[in-house]
């Protein structure tokens, strides 16, 4: 036997003495050190010096079989030493079975993996390496045996399956392959291994039993990416009718309960390539009819992609109106009071023109009642319930519904709290153009009754104009004004009633009535009305009267103006003088007011007329009135009184005023000089203190004593007196 080299360790180191403990030394300084060391640093250093490097064992070569045959005793040994500490570890076992097949060892290594696959006989890996070593050494015999034990023993270890067929396949044993495989299907295992079985079978082209494998596959894994593989497996290899049937066979199998998007995507896409795209519309249909909306979102996006490549324009409508009925019913779903989204999803039904299903949507949309009694809440909710009677009336062309919506409408306000007056005249032309003009009134009187509205009156009382009943209009009007006589309007329509009609005198009346209340709203616009009114009659005399009275209530500069333009409009010879004295007298009543502004502004007018119908005297005579502009200073203050500065403002300064202030600065030094003489007997003090009164009396009596210019004036005035 010829000899072999081998590795003999031989162990390092000194004898040590038994029994003693190592004296351990004592650190008396524990404070750390002023450099400190890395761990880093220490492998560094280590790597430099070559610390950790330990030199290799010293090589025996094996001379002869006796040599030889003592190593291997003493390995054997060694390895049997190992197990008998710890049999447990398959480690220790691999090692010794490696090592044995090293040796040539079959016999030997064959006892050493039985021994172990006794201690563990479900230890995976153990099976692997003793198979693979009878693999490697060529025993097929032996290595299937192996595989058929570990198969029985695990067989829901894929990988002792993938190992056995692969070796069948790799020896060309294609029958017992495909009986393993079989063996292993039996067990009805993951998806992989059925589809590694029919990869195996297309590798033979052996489309029959790849088929038949499918078929129990799609039974055994029932999921719907199974039945695409099938389908798309049959597709593949040219068998279309097989593969649209396998799809209506899927459709079925899964049912309306547990239908899912992906198979009917796969399935229109499977009729889109063979350009059956009357097909892909019914199965589109289809799943989005029975599909529940919130699992269609990806179907919704095919079935638009196909109708914008391949449909007309009606077809690509239908898609996007059912993608946003679906948005609608989240929303609606999400959050019933908005009322927004129920418009736009009743309009969108609407456009169909399915009336069961557009009254449907009405009811769904109507039975969300605002649960608070505040009528912001029901603004938007009332205008369902009126589009529902529009809707009846003349798309569904449903009256006595129509009228049914009107009335349930009606009875649900609350109208001890609220109305809606557009809904009660709603009702009320309904009725009028059904010729229920009794109903009509009815229910308008009802309303009046219930809940009074300014615009339930003007509704019913237009009502009656058109129906030319102008004496229930008078009545109605009564009542108005009873109700609210703060209305001008109210007033002023009452009277253009009455002017209509020919009644001049009942006409004057009301508006004598009405000028006459306490309190109105906007009581200029009456006065107005009623000085129009007499002016198209032609009763100049009244109209004037009314003016006079006007201004005994208010001096306001427009109706000075409105007064001068009048009698310049009216037809007689004095016309120009008459209109010449109304500027004149606006012009004393309103300098004894403080409103410069308007002052100015009837001057201006006053300007302006002369310019027209005067003379040059007349018009120096305005010319003469008229103010200058000046700029002056003042503090502002805020609401707590503190200063914030000084503004710049524009005053208005007439000639008027200032010819009467030299009169008003004399008989102020008057005073002070008498109040001089009372106090010459006190002391100079309380003289003093009467000084500055009388000052202070003298600022107070001029009110443009702030402006400089005046102040200049006025003593340049006193010097020359």
């Amino acid at each position: 036997m010829a000899a072999r080299d081998a590795e003999i360790e031989k162990p390092l180191g000194g004898a040590t003495k038994m029994g003693k403990v190592p004296k351990m030394a004592k650190v008396k300084n524990k404070a750390p050190a002023e450099l400190q060391i890395t761990a880093e640093q220490l492998l560094r250093e280590a790597k430099e010096r070559e610390l950790e490097i330990v030199p290799p064992p010293p090589k025996q070569k094996i001379q002869d079989e006796e040599e030889l045959k003592d190593f291997q005793m003493r390995k054997r040994k060694n390895f049997e030493d190992a197990i008998r500490k710890n049999r447990s570890v398959l480690s220790n076992w691999i090692k010794y079975a490696t090592w044995e097949e090293s040796q040539g060892s079959l016999d030997r290594t064959r006892s050493v993996y039985e021994r172990a696959l006794d201690v563990d006989h479900r230890n995976i890996g153990l099976w692997l390496k003793y198979t693979e070593m009878e693999m490697r050494n060529k025993q097929v015999n032996h290595a299937r045996n192996l595989w058929d034990r570990a198969v029985t023993i695990l067989p829901r270890a894929n990988q002792f399956w993938y190992k056995y067929t692969y070796m069948e396949e790799m020896l060309n044993n294609i029958p017992g392959c495909r009986a393993v495989f079989e063996r292993w299907i039996e067990w009805e295992p993951d998806e992989q291994p059925w589809l590694t079985y029919i990869k195996f079978e297309l590798r033979y082209k052996e489309l029959d039993r790849a088929r038949k494998i499918y078929e129990r596959f799609v039974y055994v894994h029932p999921d719907v990416k199974n039945w695409i593989r099938f389908a798309r497996f049959e597709e593949s290899h040219g068998f279309i009718n097989s593969a649209r049937l396998i799809y209506e066979r899927a459709v079925e199998f899964f049912g309306e309960e547990n239908m899912d998007e992906k198979l009917f995507i796969a399935f229109a896409k499977f009729e889109e390539n063979q350009k059956e795209h009357d097909r892909v519309r019914v199965i589109y249909k289809y799943a989005l009819d029975n599909i529940p909306k919130e699992k269609c979102t990806e179907l919704y996006k095919c079935y638009t992609i196909h109708e914008k490549k391949f449909g007309e324009r009606s077809g690509i409508e239908n898609v996007i109106i059912s993608k946003r009925k679906f948005q609608y019913e989240e929303e609606v779903k999400e959050n019933p009071m908005n009322y927004d989204a129920w418009f736009d999803y009743i309009r969108l039904v609407e456009s169909e023109g399915n009336l069961d299903l557009i009254r449907e949507t009405y009811e769904r949309a109507i039975a969300n009642i605002p649960p608070s009694k505040e009528k912001h809440f029901w603004r938007r909710y009332i205008y369902l319930w009126i589009n529902y009677a529009i809707f009846e009336e003349l798309e569904a062309n449903d009256v006595e519904r129509a009228r049914q919506v009107y009335r349930a409408a009606l009875d649900l306000l609350p109208h001890k709290r609220f109305t809606f007056a557009k809904l009660w005249l709603l009702y009320a032309q309904f009725e009028i153009r059904q010729k229920d003009v009794d109903t009509a009134r009815r229910a308008l009187g009802s309303a009046l009754g219930k809940c009074p509205k300014a615009k339930i009156f003007r509704g019913y009382i237009d009502l009656e104009i058109q129906l030319r009943e102008f004496g229930r209009c008078r009545t109605l009007y009564e009542k108005f004004l009873e109700f609210n006589p703060e209305n001008v309007q109210t007033w002023m329509k009452f009277a253009e009633l009455e002017t209509l009609l020919g009644d001049v005198d009942r006409a004057r009346a009301l508006y004598e009535l009405a000028i006459g209340q306490s309190r109105l709203d906007m009581p200029e616009i009456l006065w107005k009305a009623y000085i129009d009114f007499e002016v198209e009659q032609e009763e100049a005399d009244r109209a004037r009267d009314l003016y006079k009275r006007l201004l005994q209530r208010t001096q306001h500069v427009k109706v000075w103006l409105s007064f001068a333009q009048f009698e310049l409009q009216v037809d007689h010879e004095d016309r120009i003088a008459e209109a010449r004295h109304v500027y004149e007298e606006a012009n004393k009543k309103l300098r004894q007011g403080q409103e410069k502004e308007e002052r100015l502004m009837l001057l201006e007018a006053w300007k302006d007329f002369e310019k027209e119908e005067g003379d040059d005297q007349s018009r120096k005579v305005v010319n003469d009135l008229m103010p200058r502009r000046v700029k002056k200073r003042r503090k502002i203050q805020s609401e707590d009184g503190v200063d914030q500065g000084w503004e710049e403002y524009f005053d208005y300064i007439f000639p008027e005023d200032e010819a009467a202030k030299p009169n008003l600065k004399l008989l102020a030094m008057a005073k002070m000089w008498k109040k001089n003489k009372e106090m010459e007997h006190q002391e100079p003090d309380v003289e003093q203190e009467s000084e500055v009164t009388s000052t202070n009396m003298e600022e107070e009596t001029n009110p443009d004593a702030d402006d400089q210019t005046i102040v200049n004036e006025s003593e340049s005035e006193d010097d020359e007196d």
